[in-house]
């Protein structure tokens, strides 16, 4: 059977889904779960629920009136910010072990009033800040569908409209929300999701854009009915533990509201729940008995046997998986392998839980908060700019940072830049989990969305630490070499440790740990009856646990954090003291990576790169670049040396290294010294030769070695002249001139030779007429 008892688990908080006992669909001898009407509903009547928040801001939610043949859709507004979210469910199960539930997040161009700037113009793949949003939403929405509800199932949020203040993210979730509420998709919701963030000691919900730039957190809340937490995703700049708790706790009573009004928008304009039935064979209740019969025993040995690494115990679990469904052949037992191995899952996953709960026993023998064995390394190889490994249990990261110049800065695309207000990144995180790291096969190259997720939680953890004003682009790169759980919180130790093996000076140093959970219910399923909280979970408790909760953060305060839940709501008592453990033991990780490498690296390695500023007048400008910029060009061949402009007179220079540097500044010395002008003297008076004669003055040179300058006409006599000719002007002819500095914008030499001569006296007649007239 397919739909346990866990339906009645969530009946106090949410809607139960609705079951029958007939009807089935079988497949061979497989039995699941089936629609009983396949029918679809009617269209959802169109109506509207505003929420006036506390910040004064209003909520709207809308369903009926667009994409009417999806099972459910709404659109949700927060000021000029839209998001159109759809709902569509499958009416033939999908026959796999897990929900097949895809959520889709897309930016488009027009909302933003935009055309994209590609070859084609129009939307391609989904950017990195759609896949982290979607995923997001994902979390939100996944823990309150019904245990056993296999079926193909595509949430699509479409951004209408966008203000550059809202961010659509958290109205994407509340629109997912409404969607699957309105519709007629068996979901246990609704769920209401909040953002909230800190600016000086204050705490703001929904904080606009450039609020969120100025606050020191940036928090995503989505919690249920009776203050439940169903996902936590933030970042911020070491935030104390008292203010964090502080925040979680009013961002769950903030989500009440939004909760109450979707309740009620699915109370009065929503469909009809399907109802669902499954068929229970009358082979299982032998099946489950044989099979747990032959298993029970031998797994509680295989859990208990604390010398089991994470390779022995996964070979030792299936080896008893292979002599199980051996047993049953051999019992002449007419079964299903599917149905058989189901069945073996469930127990093996009853049996760690329940010697967790009632005994206090991990699989690896560690307490209930220990931490695995810790190994650190830092400069593994010397042309590396920083490297680390950090090694925890079986969990290997090889961290490794590359330093290039701000032009080598990440740049956002235009939609996550209006969206989000970051024009670019000087350091970013590129995760890497290759198949070996679990000893699977399995193809390389292409960033999964996995990956793309845990690696923008290092990059959260890791940000605030970094300098403001670094002269550098920042790249960290991770790459699992092992993994037995939580390899992204591993990512942020060996993250930390290679950036001060770089020598770049962060604040402090920064650790993160995952922190499960396993929860025994009441016996009418309602509430959580015992729980455990587990420290530094492994891979296999991650799996057969209800929550992988990721904090990372300093000895001061957090940085990041990130919950992952898998039952129907965690308690605020239970997720505060989550983060009470995650304070204690990252501190305790912190003194271990402490002792390997405390302070930024000073030895300054042979390969490490670096910066410096030149300035260029404005009349040398030319001559320094070099027609069409050909004295750069030649730079960069030669050394590989980047030369860009700061600003007017300055130039920034990235060398590779020290070396390159050097050679690159004669180079540099030799173009700006060649032939090098002497040094003029403001208002002194030189000898100039003419070399060219124009009609608007005369070409000058004061020393060989100089630019031709102009001796406009204005400077060239006392008396107005519209020709140097009718001066008597040569080619080659010698003229003294006072020296009058360069133009501040032009660069050009200042000269003239009329300030020298003699005041010409000229008699004008003002009165001729009146003269001519007496």
């Amino acid at each position: 059977m397919i739909v346990s008892t866990s339906i009645s688990r969530l009946s106090r908080y949410h809607k139960p889904v609705l079951l029958a006992g007939k009807n089935s669909c079988k497949d061979g001898n497989t039995s699941y779960v089936k629609f009983i009407n396949a029918r679809r509903a009617s269209h959802t009547n169109v109506g509207t629920e505003v929420i006036t928040l506390s910040d004064g801001k209003q909520l709207s939610l809308s369903t009926g009136k667009y994409a009417r043949f999806a099972d459910g859709s709404a659109i949700v507004s927060l000021g000029d910010t839209s998001v159109m979210v759809t709902a569509v469910c499958k009416h033939q199960s999908s026959n796999s072990s897990f929900l097949p539930l895809i959520v889709d997040y897309r930016q488009k161009a027009a909302a933003a009033g935009r055309i994209p700037t590609n070859f084609l113009r129009r939307e391609l793949g989904p950017t990195e800040s759609e896949i982290l949003t979607s995923r997001v939403i994902d979390r939100s929405i996944r823990p309150l569908f019904p245990e056993g509800f296999h079926f193909d199932t595509q949430i699509m949020c479409n951004m209408l409209a966008v203000d550059g203040i809202n961010d659509p993210d958290v109205i994407a979730i509340n629109g997912a929300s409404a969607a699957l509420s309105v519709s007629d998709i068996p979901w246990n919701g609704p769920v209401g999701a909040i953002r909230i963030g800190m600016i000086d000691n204050e705490l703001i919900f929904n904080p606009t854009r450039r609020q969120i730039q100025d606050s020191i957190l940036n928090l995503i809340i989505t919690a249920t009915k009776h203050n439940l937490i169903v996902m936590l995703e933030g970042s911020a700049n070491e935030i104390l533990e008292q203010e964090l708790k502080k925040a979680i706790k009013l961002g769950v009573k903030e989500c009440q509201s939004i909760i109450n009004a979707i309740a009620n928008l699915q109370k009065v304009y929503g469909k009809t729940k399907r109802k669902i039935e499954t068929n229970e064979q009358s082979q299982d209740d032998d099946l489950t008995s044989f099979v747990k019969q032959f298993s029970e025993t031998k797994l509680r040995d295989i859990f208990s046997k604390h010398t089991h690494d994470k390779i022995s115990r996964d070979h030792a679990i299936n080896d008893l998986r292979n002599n199980v469904m051996e047993a049953l052949k051999d019992a002449n037992l007419d079964f299903d392998v599917k149905s058989a191995e189901r069945i073996f899952g469930k127990i093996t996953k009853d049996v760690f839980r329940t010697l967790i709960l009632e005994m206090d026993v991990r699989c690896d023998g560690r307490p209930m908060d220990g931490i695995r064995d810790i190994s650190c390394q830092v400069d593994l190889f010397n042309p590396l700019h920083g490297s680390a490994v950090f090694q925890r249990g079986q969990t290997q990261v090889m961290c490794t940072v590359t330093l290039d110049s701000l032009e080598s800065a990440l740049k956002m695309d235009a939609m996550s830049m209006l969206v989000s207000g970051v024009k670019e990144k000087n350091f970013f995180l590129h995760y890497e989990f290759p198949p070996y790291a679990t000893n699977e096969t399995g193809h390389v190259g292409r960033v999964g969305r996995r990956e793309m997720g845990h690696g923008a939680l290092a990059e959260k953890a890791l940000r605030p630490i970094l300098p403001k004003d670094y002269p550098f682009t920042i790249r960290l790169t991770s790459e699992v070499l092992e993994s037995n759980g939580s390899s992204s919180m591993a990512t942020v130790c060996g993250g930390s440790l290679a950036l001060l093996d770089a020598g770049i000076p962060i604040s402090s140093s920064a650790a993160g740990v995952a922190i499960g959970l396993v929860t025994k219910y009441n016996e009418t399923n309602t509430d959580i009856d015992k729980y455990k909280i587990l420290t530094d979970i492994l891979g296999i408790e991650d799996y057969f646990g209800d929550m992988d909760f990721k904090i990372a953060g300093t000895k001061r305060g957090f940085t990041a954090l990130q919950a992952d839940v898998k039952i129907p709501g965690v308690p605020l008592k239970i997720i505060m003291e989550c983060i009470h453990q995650a304070k204690v033991t990252k501190w305790e990780i912190i003194k271990i990576m402490n002792q390997v490498i405390r302070t930024p690296q000073q030895k300054k390695k042979d390969k490490m790169p670096v910066v410096d500023n030149l300035e260029v007048p404005i009349h040398q400008r030319g001559k320094f670049l070099g027609v069409g910029g050909m004295n750069l060009k030649k730079i960069f061949l030669e050394t590989g040396v980047h030369i860009f402009p700061h600003d007017e007179n300055t130039y920034s220079i990235f060398a590779p290294n020290e070396d390159a540097m050097t050679e690159a500044k004669e180079m540099i010395e030799n173009i700006l010294q060649k032939d090098r002008e002497p040094t003029l003297e403001f208002g002194a008076i030189y000898t100039a030769r003419i070399v060219e004669i124009r009609e608007i003055g005369v070409m000058v040179t004061l020393h060989n070695n100089m630019m031709p300058a102009l001796l406009p006409n204005s400077q060239l006599d006392q008396r107005k002249i519209h020709h140097p000719s009718v001066l008597g002007l040569e080619v080659g002819q010698e003229i003294q001139v006072k020296y009058f500095g360069r133009d501040p914008v032009s660069g050009q030499i200042r000269i003239s030779r009329k300030v020298l001569q003699e005041p010409i006296s000229i008699s004008k007649t003002l009165h001729r007429d009146n003269a001519e007239g007496m």
